[in-house]
C-alpha cells in the first residue's frame, strides 16, 4: 500500500530580490513525500510552491487540502501503470501546486526514486538553453547584472519593467543595444501586468527600438484593452499571469483564440503541473502560438522535475529555468547551471537525506 506524507520548508534567498510584488526574503514550499509500505527507503519528491498574492492556491485552506490529497494517495494499493494519471485526479480543481507536487513525487516513484521524472536526454547531459533574469533595482544594479549575465555566456536575458522611471528603463536597454547587436544578446523583458491600458501600446512601441524579442504580460489580467493589444503590437506579447486559474480545455481554448497572443508562458507550479501544461502547449500548438516553459521559485525538487520535462519536447528557445541559484540553503543537486544553459552533472549528488 502506499504511504505519503508532507514536509514544510522555508528557503532563504541569498541576494536583494525584488519583484513587482516587493521584496522576497524567503520563500516556503511543502513537499510531498511518497512510497511504499513494503519499500520504504525507496521514496518520491514533489515540491508544492504556490506563490502568495499569485498563486490561486495560496489561500488559507492549503495545508488542510495536502493533507487531505496526502489521505487520498493513502488508499492506493500499488503503484499501476495508470498511476500517475489516476492519482493526479485526486487533487481537487484549484491547485495547480499541489497537482505539480503530486505529479512529481508519483513519477519519481515510478522511476525507482533516484530524483527521475521523465527519461530522457536531460538525465544524460542535454544542455536546455535558458534565459538570465534580471531582477527589479535600481539602474546601476541592473546594469551590473546585465554585465555579469552577458559575461557568464548567457545569449538570452529577461529583464523586469514596469518597476522603474520607463525612461530609466529605455536607458538600460538602449545601453545593451550600443554594447550589443541583435544577433548577440536576445532581450526579453516581462511588465507583470504594470502597463496602463491607454499608454501601453505607445510604450510598448517605444520599447521596439531596441529590437525586443517578447513581453510578458502588460496589462494586468482580465483587460478588455489586451485582445486589442495583441493584434497592433510591434513587439510579440506572451501572456503569463493571464493563465492563470484556467483548468479546463474548454476554458483554456476560448482565451486563447479570443485574445491570440504571439507567446505564452508556462508554470508549472501556478498551470496545473505537467498535465496542465500539456494541455496548454497542445492547444497553442493548434493556434500557432509559442511558448517556453518557466520554474516559479521552486528549490531544485521542483527545478528538476521542470527541467526534466522541458527537456521532453524538441522546443530550442531559451527556457525560463534559472532560478536554482536563488537559495542560501537549497538542496545539493546535479542541476548545473553553465554559459546559457542548465544541465545534469552526473559528478554532483543529490542530498535529500532530511527526507530518509
Amino acid at each position: 500500500m502506499l504511504r505519503a506524507s508532507h514536509t514544510k520548508k522555508t528557503f532563504h534567498f541569498n541576494f536583494r530580490a525584488r519583484t513587482s510584488r516587493g521584496l522576497l526574503k524567503d520563500k516556503t514550499s511543502w513537499f510531498i513525500k511518497v512510497w511504499d509500505d513494503k519499500e520504504p527507503a525507496v521514496f518520491g519528491l514533489g515540491e508544492c510552491g504556490p506563490l502568495p498574492g499569485l498563486s490561486v492556491d495560496s489561500k488559507p485552506d492549503f495545508e488542510q487540502v495536502l493533507d487531505e490529497t496526502v489521505n487520498r494517495i493513502q488508499s492506493v494499493q500499488r503503484l499501476s501503470d495508470d498511476a500517475v494519471e489516476m492519482i493526479s485526479r485526486m487533487v481537487p480543481l484549484g491547485y495547480p501546486s499541489i497537482k505539480f507536487g503530486v505529479e512529481t513525487a508519483i513519477r519519481d516513484l515510478v522511476n525507482g526514486g533516484h530524483r527521475i521524472i521523465f527519461k530522457n536526454k536531460f538525465l544524460d547531459g542535454h544542455r536546455v538553453p535558458i534565459n538570465g533574469l534580471i531582477w527589479m533595482d535600481d539602474m546601476d544594479i541592473m546594469l551590473q547584472q546585465i554585465t555579469d549575465k552577458i559575461a557568464q555566456g548567457f545569449t538570452c536575458i529577461k529583464i523586469k519593467v514596469g518597476g522603474l522611471n520607463f525612461e530609466r528603463e529605455c536607458d538600460i536597454l538602449h545601453y545593451i543595444r550600443k554594447k550589443y547587436f541583435r544577433d548577440q544578446i536576445t532581450i526579453r523583458l516581462d511588465a507583470n501586468g504594470a502597463f496602463k491600458p491607454e499608454d501601453a501600446l505607445s510604450k510598448i512601441t517605444q520599447l521596439s527600438r531596441f529590437q525586443v524579442h517578447s513581453i510578458e504580460q502588460p496589462l494586468k489580467p482580465g483587460n478588455e484593452s489586451l485582445e486589442e493589444l495583441c493584434r497592433k503590437t510591434p513587439v510579440p506579447i506572451a501572456l503569463d499571469e493571464e493563465l492563470i486559474g484556467l483548468e479546463k480545455v474548454e476554458e483554456k481554448t476560448r482565451l486563447l483564440q479570443k485574445i491570440k497572443p504571439q507567446f505564452i508562458t508556462l508554470k508549472p507550479t501556478l498551470h496545473g503541473g505537467f498535465s496542465g501544461c500539456q494541455e496548454w502547449i497542445d492547444i497553442a500548438q493548434s493556434v500557432n502560438i509559442g511558448w517556453w516553459i518557466t520554474s516559479a521559485l521552486e528549490s531544485n525538487i521542483g527545478l528538476n522535475a521542470i527541467s526534466q520535462f522541458t527537456a521532453s519536447f524538441e522546443n530550442i528557445i531559451p527556457q525560463g529555468l534559472g532560478t536554482g541559484l536563488l537559495y542560501a540553503d537549497n538542496f545539493p543537486s546535479p542541476l548545473t547551471i553553465e554559459q546559457g544553459h542548465i544541465y545534469h552533472n552526473h559528478k554532483e549528488l543529490w542530498d535529500v537525506s532530511e527526507f530518509a
